[in-house]
């Protein structure tokens, strides 16, 4: 049995265990670090797995969709080939793959579509690639234009207030998916006759600008209400009688206090922006043919050829996208989550 250690002192004596004595001096050693908002997030953030794993699931597909002329490469194949012409040995007369399965074999890894006869494989890979480009091109406008316009009405209020508030009830009576799809020919005329064929740019400009137009009204309010609370704050205050002009007080004072809005709803409306130009599409009025893209896969799926004859082909592209979506979704209620603990999921 160890001895107590006698603690001398003015008062009365204490008896110390020495192991409790040792912990003391070691804690009297330590100093307390300090950790910002994003440090806090960060460490709550990673222990989520949900939210882990699907940060990874979200960073596979970026990094396939960036990386696909390179696996493309690799793998021996493009998505342009039309293999019913250059080999015609695969496919019967109708222009359906022989092979069972949609003829997925060692050459044909996601096997043939049917009709044209393009690499099932690599067009899913270019097909990624576009949409993923275009809904986080049409995210980052939509942030840009919401931040901007929602912050500047909520902090400087007034006339500025009520002009952008009623922009934003204005755009919002309008039924976003009827005027995507009535306006995508409107904007393409505007850059091409109608009589000629229009280039891929030309549809990727015409997605953009279409999606964006009706996009950023919901980050827009959101970001006004959380404007329009910290306006009255004391730090507000104070940098306004220190003299610092509005702006300045917005860049550097009401800005970093809307970051934890802006991240999460960026994380949703990412794959909604990837369901909406996929609609178009699959629709006729996005990309066409023989642009890869995922929502033109979904209609050459629906046909009746390929309904009839192969109904694998229909399998990668949907459960691809299936993956994508719920994983951006649960990764947007972490990032939710590790920003606002007290929210229940």
């Amino acid at each position: 049995m160890t001895s107590p250690t006698k603690a001398e002192g003015p008062g009365s004596a204490v008896a110390l265990d020495p192991e409790v004595a040792s912990t003391a001096e070691t804690d009297k050693g330590k100093e307390l670090v300090g950790r910002s908002p994003g440090q806090l997030m960060w460490i709550r953030f990673k222990r989520d797995r949900v939210g882990v794993i699907s940060a990874c699931v979200v960073v596979f597909f970026f990094v396939v969709g960036l990386l696909a002329p390179v696996i493309s490469k690799l793998y021996g194949k493009d998505p342009y080939t039309v293999f019913a012409d250059e080999r015609p040995d695969l496919f019967d007369s109708a222009g359906v793959p022989l092979q069972p399965n949609g003829g997925i074999s060692g050459d044909f890894w996601f096997g043939l579509e049917p009709g044209n006869g393009y690499d099932v494989f690599t067009k899913l890979l270019y097909g990624i690639r576009n949409s993923l480009g275009i809904s986080v091109a049409v995210t980052i406008a939509t942030v840009l234009t919401g931040v901007l316009l929602g912050v500047m009405a909520g902090y400087m209020g007034g006339k500025v207030d009520f002009a952008v508030s009623r922009v934003v009830d204005f755009l919002l009576a309008f039924p976003a998916q009827l005027f995507f799809i009535a306006s995508m020919p409107v904007v393409v005329s505007l850059f091409v006759d109608p009589k000629d064929e229009t280039p891929v740019y030309v549809r990727v400009v015409a997605l953009i600008a279409v999606q964006w137009v009706l996009g950023w009204m919901s980050l827009a309010r959101i970001l006004r209400g959380t404007a329009l609370s910290l306006a009255g704050r004391e730090f507000i205050e104070a940098a306004r009688v220190s003299g610092a002009s509005p702006w300045r007080i917005i860049r550097k004072e009401v800005l970093p206090n809307v970051v934890t809005p802006i991240l999460v709803q960026s994380t949703y409306m990412l794959p909604a922006f990837v369901t909406a130009e996929a609609g178009l599409s699959f629709l006729g009025v996005g990309l066409v043919e023989p642009t890869p893209d995922w929502g033109q896969m979904f209609s050459k799926a629906s046909t009746e050829l390929v309904m009839q004859n192969d109904i694998t082909y229909m399998f990668f592209p949907g459960i691809s996208m299936i993956i994508f979506i719920v994983a951006f979704n649960l990764l947007g209620d972490s990032v939710r989550d590790a920003f606002d603990p007290k929210t229940a999921r």
